[in-house]
């Protein structure tokens, strides 16, 4: 087949899924301390948690540049391949918006993708990708239907610390203090329209407690859930974790495939460690 499936790094797929898939990917950067650094290939997260809690210093991501994304797909299409690939949601970074920039000078053979999304909500969209390369459509068409199905897409997570965001700027001392005191973890969702991040409901008690009913009303919410594969996505925890919200989904639907991957540097800079969600599609589309 002459189309090459390709992402940002922030898909979140493991090395071991991107083979399974024939997944390229294209790292985002991170430059912390004055140095930079290619998300997951010489940083991980752990590293930019230690830098937070030994020294106060944060990292800063940059996104892909127009020039970094032509000098990426260009070997593929001289080589006469069509590429499809998949971004960050534009609501959250510039690299779509570059990589529309790097597809026009490149003669129209990169065809980009809007996920509105990010980390494995948009892994769940390259892996359905691959099996519409499989079955012969063109990457014109599978660029068209992704364009219009992302609300098939869902994305959230339990946030264990707002301190992370604090550090950030994202969220108000008070509100980080507040949030701590009364032992409350936030589900942030993700709107599969525009790729944006909101607070959902904000759970109270001890963080297992939390993951499992948070798992449970999420597979709840919808009636049509695909049980071919689910994500659970965490920025780094104790596996005891993982494992009861791996047995509060086997609890409510038996999928064909349960993925436990580590986020990147880039979403797990913002969320900070202890960080969870489960992501998963439904046949219809929904928000």
């Amino acid at each position: 087949m002459n189309i090459i499936l390709s992402a940002d790094r922030t898909c979140d797929l493991t090395q071991e899924l991107c083979d399974l898939f024939d997944v390229h990917t294209i790292p985002y950067h991170i430059e912390l301390e004055g140095k930079d650094y290619q998300d997951s290939v010489n940083i991980l997260p752990e590293d930019l948690y230690r830098a937070w809690w030994d020294k106060k210093k944060l990292p800063r991501t940059s996104a892909i540049n127009v020039e970094e994304y032509e000098a990426y797909f260009r070997p593929w299409v001289e080589a006469g391949y069509e590429v499809v690939h998949f971004c960050l949601g534009s609501s959250l970074s510039s690299s779509y918006r570059n990589c529309c920039l790097a597809a026009e000078n490149l003669g129209g053979h990169v065809h980009p993708i809007d996920s509105h999304s990010l980390s494995t909500g948009t892994a769940l969209q390259v892996m359905d990708c691959r099996d519409r390369i499989c079955a012969g459509e063109s990457a014109k068409d599978i660029a068209e239907y992704f364009t219009r199905s992302t609300r098939k897409y869902h994305a959230s997570f339990i946030l264990d610390t707002l301190e992370f965001l604090h550090a950030g700027g994202r969220c108000s001392a008070v509100a980080a203090f507040g949030a701590n005191l009364l032992k409350l973890k936030p589900c942030i969702e993700v709107d599969n329209t525009s790729g944006s991040m909101g607070v959902g409901k904000k759970y109270r008690g001890r963080l297992d407690a939390v993951l499992t009913q948070y798992t449970r009303e999420k597979l709840n919410q919808y009636s049509d859930i695909r049980t071919d594969r689910i994500f659970i996505t965490h920025s780094g925890i104790d596996p005891r974790y993982v494992e009861a919200v791996r047995q509060a989904v086997d609890s409510q639907l038996h999928f064909e495939n349960i993925y436990v991957t580590q986020a990147s540097c880039t979403i797990s800079s913002h969320c900070g460690p202890n960080t969870l969600g489960i992501l998963f599609a439904t046949e219809s589309e929904e928000k």
